[in-house]
């Protein structure tokens, strides 16, 4: 590979142009090394101990994510995959509106064998740089991993893009349908490979008479409100339609308990801005002319519930985010169908038993829905994305006949 062009306005946040070059001599490694663990786990390690890192709770949850015995746990999955070594170099386009997701993604990159080229949120987020330093601080004691990691920011610079696709052998774009088209004009190696994860929608099925005996009700708030109001429902994981299961006295008296609960804490916790009230109402105001639909009231605009007489595929253009939900109260989880299309992600449950929930969506095989999660456990990262084994894909089996 020649060595690396000089591009203006490319600023090196973890690594440098020299570290750059050296990634043309980067070896790929097995999957789950000795190397790779070992570092996971002083990361892990160095983000629990530090104090600015336990101010951000989805950083500690990376902290915990990587930790020696969650790592155990991940590698059990590909104990019988001793052939599978890294493809070499992967581009991570991280998406804009998760403050965290860029670390996720190189990690299980470097835990399939991949060294990382990551282009940073453009947004800045101080969780990005508590974990780009804790990062740097941990690689002092690997020294010979430091070409394995390159964080850069710049902005939509074609020329840049061009250059780091022709480098790698795997491109991850996060970020929606607009960054996957705009990356996609940087052509890539013959051999490379691309993992995408366009825009999405998700659903929350709640049942109504289980919620309404359930004696802890303020845990079942304070986990929606992690689902949703901590990423401003800004990740494709955050549900944005909620689906009630039951009767409909009993759903109604669900619905005044769960939402007046969710508000007493939404107030405390969370601000909305003007531009985001703005959103809200225009969303309302689409969803009005072109569906049956309507508001219910609420004592502010913290939380906009719109109650739709029913569920159709088209509904998933009209999602909003900051506390914008679009309710349905269904009497049979298949009326839940439309809404299960290629764009839905994932469908998490309070009150419905887990594994008869997987029949019933299995039954509709649906052309989405890649994960079924408990209420609260929504961005819970996982090793299979989307419906994608990220070691596998970003691995290659070496075959001996």
């Amino acid at each position: 590979m020649p060595m690396r062009q000089r591009f203006e306005g490319v600023d090196y946040v973890l690594g440098s142009a020299e570290s750059e070059a050296q990634m043309a001599d980067v070896r790929p490694l097995p999957i789950f090394s000795e190397a790779a663990c070992a570092f996971l786990s002083a990361l892990s390690a160095r983000i629990l101990a530090d104090t600015a890192a336990r101010a951000y709770p989805d950083v500690v949850t990376l902290g915990f994510w990587c930790r020696p015995a969650a790592l155990r746990q991940m590698q059990r999955v590909y104990e019988a995959e001793k052939k599978r070594i890294g493809r070499g170099i992967v581009f991570h386009i991280a998406p804009s509106n998760v403050a965290v997701n860029f670390a996720y993604s190189c990690l299980a990159a470097f835990l399939a064998g991949n060294a990382s080229i990551v282009r940073l949120p453009s947004k800045a987020f101080p969780q990005v740089d508590v974990l780009c330093r804790i990062f740097a601080e941990t690689l002092v004691d690997f020294p010979a991993l430091l070409p394995y990691f390159l964080f850069v920011r710049y902005g939509h610079a074609q020329e840049v893009n061009e250059h780091y696709s022709r480098m790698c052998q795997t491109r991850v774009i996060w970020g929606g349908d607009a960054t996957i088209e705009e990356i996609r004009r940087s052509p890539l190696a013959p051999r490379a490979h691309e993992i995408t994860f366009a825009d999405r929608h998700s659903l929350a099925v709640l049942d109504a008479d289980a919620y309404l005996v359930a004696a802890d009700k303020e845990r079942i708030t304070q986990d929606f409100y992690n689902d949703t109001y901590l990423s401003d429902q800004n990740a494709c994981t955050a549900p944005h339609f909620i689906i009630w299961l039951g009767a409909a006295e009993k759903v109604k008296a669900a619905q005044e308990v769960f939402w007046s609960t969710l508000h007493t804490l939404v107030k405390d916790r969370y601000t909305l801005q003007g531009v985001q009230a703005v959103d809200k109402l225009t969303q309302l105001y689409r969803l009005g002319a072109c569906f049956e639909a309507r508001q219910v009231p609420m004592e502010d605009n913290l939380i906009t519930r719109v109650c739709v007489a029913k569920l159709t595929e088209e509904l998933a253009a009209y999602k909003a985010g900051s506390g914008f939900f679009i309710e349905y109260r269904a009497q049979e989880l298949a009326e839940i169908r439309p809404l299960c299309g290629i764009s839905c992600q994932t469908l998490s449950y309070y009150g419905v038993e887990r594994d008869s929930l997987l029949r019933e969506v299995l039954a509709m095989r649906p052309a989405g829905v890649d994960r079924i999660v408990p209420m609260g456990r929504t961005m819970d990262f996982a090793l299979v994305w989307d419906g994608v084994d990220l070691i596998r894909t970003m691995s290659r089996v070496i075959w001996a006949v």
